[in-house]
């Protein structure tokens, strides 16, 4: 996907991994590093492109009825409510840890059950998440060469 679509495929690839589509943009930034893309564009890119992938998690949350997550996105009701309970003790915080794996989504699908605000989640997020690849593509990078 990366040699074809190159940079659009990279932030293709960790929005969709952002979503409730079980994927790895770990190894995406990696092989994009391989490729000898400039690191930082990566970073920006891959970064870019999964707090997308989470926006469209919160807005799921934000538009959705519980039957629908439930039904057709298969969201465990009382996962959710667990991970709820630690967003709203820490708020816009908890957007920071949605690149975590298991319980990122969760995240992303709280906040916008609880409708909060999006402007500050989508910062919390995007500095979460680019924070992660930095250390990716730094691990990546010295592992490589």
């Amino acid at each position: 996907m990366l040699e074809k679509l190159g940079l659009l495929g990279l932030f293709l690839g960790c929005m969709l991994s952002a979503t409730i589509v079980p994927f790895s943009s770990d190894a995406l930034v990696t092989g994009a590093i391989l490729l000898k893309y400039n690191i930082w564009l990566v970073v920006l890119i891959a970064g870019l492109g999964n707090t997308a992938g989470g926006m469209v998690s919160f807005l799921l949350g934000w538009l959705c009825k519980w039957e629908w997550l439930e039904k057709y996105f298969k969201v465990n009701r009382e996962k959710l409510a667990k991970v709820q309970t630690k967003v709203e003790r820490y708020g816009y915080v908890a957007a920071f840890f949605s690149w975590l794996p298991l319980v990122g989504d969760l995240i992303s699908i709280s906040m916008g059950l609880m409708r909060m605000k999006p402007l500050p989640t989508l910062a919390c997020m995007f500095t979460g998440k680019t924070i992660r690849y930095i250390f990716t593509a730094t691990l990546s990078g010295l592992l490589l060469t």
